[in-house]
């Protein structure tokens, strides 16, 4: 038998240390099971308008609907280890449990890329060419989308997990709240900084791929709207795209503090750290529904007809 199958057999399981140093672990979990609670409801809540109302069965609201779905696999692949810990005083986790949690995680962030960059497309066909929308973003070609983007989230994820599980395993404490790529790198006996590099290069260039897609597609947007004549029109315009670039910001600002700077010399405490991991977890899954809930007239509508029916 290998010495690397002997350590994995030796560290069957791993010991969260990243709440260490909270001061009231007991007030800080109810308040992240409040909030894990909320955007489960809501999240649940949106895919059910959705999915039960034939009206809603359009291009936009596919993609909402992927977007909360995308929402509610991204956060359960985090948050119930982190209410554990803090909670219950839960923090150990088993070796294949962790891998199963690393790859929800990565790939929970790899497809809330790809759900807010094809939400650009939508804006942009919806306004530069309203009249051939519908001929060209079918509810077929959305499924289809959708269906690609989540099997190219998945190779992404598996490419990247596949380069640290095989690595030998030597300490059992991880310094965060959960399993992900870098928790799981520095826990190896490598030297886990050309893995913290791979992973910073891919999250990198996938941030900045779909940040360049955003962009290239608002500036189209921006220049549409700018020949517009109508005041009014322009205003309905920009209203649409109001909830998508708050979603951007929400997901992107924290994503891109925690990968991009901390990789060119910014330095964060491990209290930072751990703020921004779960600001960039819970901040859009939370955001998401409402913005999209409230801010679209068809959605707003539904919502306020079933709570005023029951």
């Amino acid at each position: 038998m290998s010495v690397q199958n002997i350590s994995k057999q030796i560290i069957t399981e791993f010991v969260f240390r990243g709440f260490d140093t909270v001061q009231r672990p007991l007030v800080v979990g109810i308040v992240l099971l409040i909030l894990y609670i909320l955007i489960m409801f809501s999240n649940l809540a949106t895919i059910y308008f959705i999915v039960m109302d034939k009206r809603l069965h359009q291009p936009m609201f596919l993609f909402v609907c992927n977007l909360a779905f995308v929402d509610l696999i991204y956060c359960t692949s985090a948050c119930p280890t982190m209410i554990g810990i803090l909670v219950a005083g839960y923090k150990t986790i088993s070796y294949v449990p962790c891998l199963v949690q690393m790859f929800f995680v990565i790939a929970g962030a790899v497809m809330e890329m790809f759900a807010i960059s094809i939400m650009a497309v939508d804006r942009f066909v919806a306004i530069a060419i309203p009249l051939r929308y519908h001929s060209i973003l079918t509810n077929f070609r959305c499924v289809l989308i959708i269906i690609a983007l989540w099997l190219l989230s998945s190779a992404f994820t598996a490419w990247l997990a596949s380069t640290v599980i095989p690595l030998e395993i030597c300490y059992s404490n991880l310094k965060y709240m959960f399993c992900d790529y870098p928790t799981v790198a520095r826990a190896t006996c490598v030297n886990p900084e050309p893995y913290f590099d791979k992973g910073s290069i891919f999250t990198g260039v996938l941030c900045l791929g779909t940040l360049i897609f955003i962009f290239l597609s608002y500036i189209k947007i921006g220049i549409v709207v700018g020949r517009m004549s109508s005041k009014s029109d322009k205003k309905k315009a920009l209203n649409t795209c109001v909830s998508h670039l708050v979603v951007i910001i929400c997901y992107y600002a924290p994503l891109f503090v925690r990968i991009v700077l901390t990789r060119i010399g910014v330095v964060l405490t491990l209290d930072e750290r751990n703020g921004l991991m779960i600001g960039s977890v819970l901040g859009p899954s939370l955001i998401n529904p409402f913005m999209y809930c409230f801010r679209t007239k068809e959605i707003r509508n539904k919502i306020f007809k079933f709570v005023k029916k029951n």
